[in-house]
């Protein structure tokens, strides 16, 4: 079976992630939670990963790397936790559901939030998003959309917001695709998914933020430090990192982290490569419409004018083998704004075959033939 659904959770794991996972869970101990040796040698390694994952985004120190079980989790504790309510938050209708959703808890609650539109091309329009961005306590902004794989010009957008504004940014798609420097880039809170692009298992994921973003916790329990209290603690990462951690899933994103940081450009340029193989065999099959262009996030979005996505994603699987996703993509106002009721989103990885597109393209003529 060919699997190009690695914008829903990466197909290939490489044998330093899954044996560090392996050796995780047979030799586990409670990080941080107890004295005695297992522990401590717990704790050490996960330290190690959050130095890993510090160094890997351009983070200010590795206590502000807060291990989460995916990126849903870290955009909760960044906009929850983060912005409180009241005020103005930026965003763009090229979002997730993982945005979205916790956007519109604090529009209900008294936030005023904006979302700024699409170009006719499908790129966010950041010029209005900076425009809008006047007064605003924040911007949250994908890298990479999730439906088609366009990414708005991060650094434009910082350098024309006020200063004084918070830059969040979903990194789902992007983060392993791509080299991303929050220091470089002005970004005060990334949030990570391990099990797509950074290679590591699922139930991982991160929130990495700057110095000046003390977000409050959302979550309440142990952490093994200020037991006494029934505060949370006021330092980081104790203060966002509530019960037992994923220990398995840390180090898998820790090897992860290291596995991609020599090849991270090679990937980037073997991305562009295989969607534009994709893009340009699609665009010459009539009776299907492209909705990407290359891009390294490794999205193409189409649609088949005879039938729904959900049923061409269902004939590609059962017919010909080959794993897609059809519907919305948790993105509902990416799809209004392209004018789509659900699209086929194919999403490749660098471990992806020149020979794999080429059946793709042959099967996806074959229906669009029908």
């Amino acid at each position: 079976m060919i699997y190009f659904d690695n914008a829903a959770t990466g197909g290939f794991k490489p044998d330093c992630v899954t044996g560090a996972a392996f050796a995780a869970l047979r030799n586990c101990a409670n990080p941080g939670r107890s004295g005695h040796r297992r522990s401590i040698a717990c704790a050490e390694r996960v330290y190690a990963c959050r130095k890993t994952l510090a160094s890997f985004f351009g983070a200010p120190s590795p206590d502000r790397v807060v291990f989460t079980k995916n990126c849903t989790e870290a955009l909760n504790i960044a906009i929850l936790g983060g912005l409180g309510r009241g005020g103005k938050v930026v965003s763009t209708v090229a979002e997730h559901n993982s945005v979205l959703r916790p956007l519109q808890y604090l529009e209900d609650t008294g936030t005023e939030v904006e979302l700024a539109p699409l170009l006719p091309d499908g790129n966010i329009d950041c010029r209005r998003l900076a425009e809008m961005a006047q007064g605003a306590k924040a911007v949250i902004v994908t890298l990479a959309s999730n439906v088609t794989g366009t990414s708005p010009d991060i650094a434009y957008i910082r350098q024309n917001i006020p200063e004084e504004c918070l830059l969040i940014c979903d990194g789902a798609q992007a983060c392993g695709h791509r080299p991303v420097d929050m220091g470089e880039l002005g970004i005060d809170a990334l949030a990570v998914a391990g099990h797509k692009g950074m290679l590591a298992i699922q139930g991982s994921g991160a929130l990495v933020f700057s110095e000046r973003f003390n977000p409050a916790p959302v979550l309440f329990g142990g952490t093994g430090s200020e037991s006494f209290n029934l505060h949370m603690p006021d330092f980081y990462p104790d203060r966002l990192e509530s019960g037992t951690l994923s220990y398995p899933a840390i180090v898998s994103l820790g090897e992860g982290a290291l596995y991609l940081k020599p090849r991270i450009h090679e990937n980037r340029d073997r991305m562009l490569y295989l969607t534009a193989m994709m893009t340009e065999g699609l665009r010459a099959i009539s009776d299907i419409r492209l909705y990407s262009r290359p891009n390294d996030a490794g999205i193409v979005a189409l649609a088949f004018e005879n039938m729904q996505s959900e049923e061409a994603a269902y004939r590609l699987s059962e017919e010909y083998s080959v794993c897609v996703r059809g519907g919305l993509h948790c993105a509902p106002l990416m799809h209004e704004a392209l004018g789509s009721d659900g699209l086929v989103r194919a999403s490749l990885s660098p471990f992806n075959t020149e020979r794999e597109v080429e059946y793709f393209l042959s099967a996806a003529e074959k229906l669009a033939g029908e």
